[in-house]
């Protein structure tokens, strides 16, 4: 009985921990009209919008205009961070998302769903819209 309690608390040394997959890259949205760059942030993640599929409705030099802070309105959308203060919590991230068509920051939870697939959720409480991003190659 004694073998056993030494054991056991090495064997839960040696248990794999169920840890997040890599979600750095480029990652095509899916409504296919904008690529986000997922780069690390100093001890976090963040994505920002590295490249529009679908040009803006004012072009290439859109601006934030539907931000609710109007000292943001006239940041560009190219290079604006979406995702912001990713952290891993086992498998997954967490975080927030910015979605500049409506202005609003939701929390975030990103998921891997298989090598080229990256589940986004956007939360307002318990309830969530799930959006899958594709990795770009």
């Amino acid at each position: 009985m004694k073998l056993f309690a030494l054991i056991l608390p090495l064997a839960l040394l040696a248990a794999p921990v169920s840890a997040a997959e890599p979600i750095i890259g480029d990652w095509l949205t899916e409504e296919k009209d904008a690529v986000v760059r997922i780069a690390p942030c100093g001890n976090e993640l963040c994505g920002r919008i590295a490249e529009f599929r679908v040009e803006p409705d004012d072009g290439p030099d859109q601006r934030d205009v539907n931000n609710p802070d109007p000292d943001l309105r006239g940041r560009r959308l190219m290079g604006l961070p979406i995702l912001t203060a990713f952290r891993e919590d086992g498998r997954r991230w967490r975080g927030r998302i910015y979605d500049p068509k409506s202005g609003k920051d939701y929390r975030s939870i990103v998921e891997r769903n298989g090598p080229d697939r990256l589940e986004v959720k956007g939360c307002i409480g318990p309830f969530c819209q799930t959006q899958e991003w594709t990795r770009v190659k």
